[in-house]
């Protein structure tokens, strides 16, 4: 049987093996379900990158950038990491070069994989669906928050699991902890991650709609894929 393993965080990527293994990397608040909704609204491909310098190279390449730091954007960058700024006509058969705090490094971390998908609520279906008729292993990427495990992603891999479990067995106690916080959880997500720190940071900012924006389930119908250097719509 398949097995589906959960990585709580990209510091501790180096532990598991992922070689001959589907890496599914999720930032729920915000970065993977911004680039789920871009792809949703058209966008043609998204290049993610670690760093601030590589965004600007894109953007002075001709490409729309998106450069997020500490869940604000970074000054003279065009988009920011916001699901509603990628809703526009501004970004359908763009190309988007993006940058972010967790997400982004969580990617580009992950190349080694026999292929790397983006995961958030907004697509869980499709990608539950996708992995159905794959394969191989899955291992669940959470981009955690500046090198710390974060409770939204946490429950992204719980929710996947769910979805899959009769499908996959579990491979690791980090994948049995994602599940058993999502069931315990599911039924309203929201109140349920009240006093998350990323929550709490995002209110500070005043963005309330993208937390529960973030958190909707199976809206889209899209996974994205990374090939070569750019994430595209499967």
């Amino acid at each position: 049987m398949k097995h589906i393993d959960v990585c709580l965080t990209p510091d501790l990527l180096h532990l598991h093996t992922i070689e001959n293994t589907i890496v599914v990397v999720t930032d729920v608040f915000r970065a993977t379900s911004c680039m789920v909704t871009a792809f949703a609204h058209g966008v043609k491909s998204i290049i993610p990158v670690a760093t601030i310098d590589e965004c600007q190279q894109w953007q002075e390449r001709g490409y729309l950038a998106a450069a997020e730091r500490n869940a604000k954007r970074v000054e003279g960058f065009e988009l920011d990491n916001s699901p509603f700024t990628y809703m526009t006509d501004r970004i359908r058969g763009a190309n988007v070069a993006m940058t972010t705090t967790n997400g982004t490094l969580a990617i580009t971390k992950s190349r080694g994989g026999v292929k790397v998908l983006v995961g958030a609520f907004l697509n869980l279906e499709a990608i539950a669906n996708y992995l159905k008729t794959e394969p191989y292993d899955v291992l669940v990427l959470c981009a955690g928050w500046k090198g710390r495990v974060n409770m939204e992603d946490t429950l992204f891999a719980g929710a996947l699991i769910d979805r899959l479990k009769t499908s996959y067995a579990l491979a690791e106690d980090s994948a049995i902890i994602a599940h058993r916080l999502y069931c315990d959880g599911k039924d309203n997500l929201i109140n349920y991650m009240a006093n998350a720190s990323h929550i709490q940071r995002l209110q500070r900012l005043g963005i309330q709609k993208d937390i529960t924006y973030c958190l909707q389930h199976d809206l889209y119908d899209v996974v994205p894929v990374l090939r070569g250097n750019a994430l595209v719509a499967m």
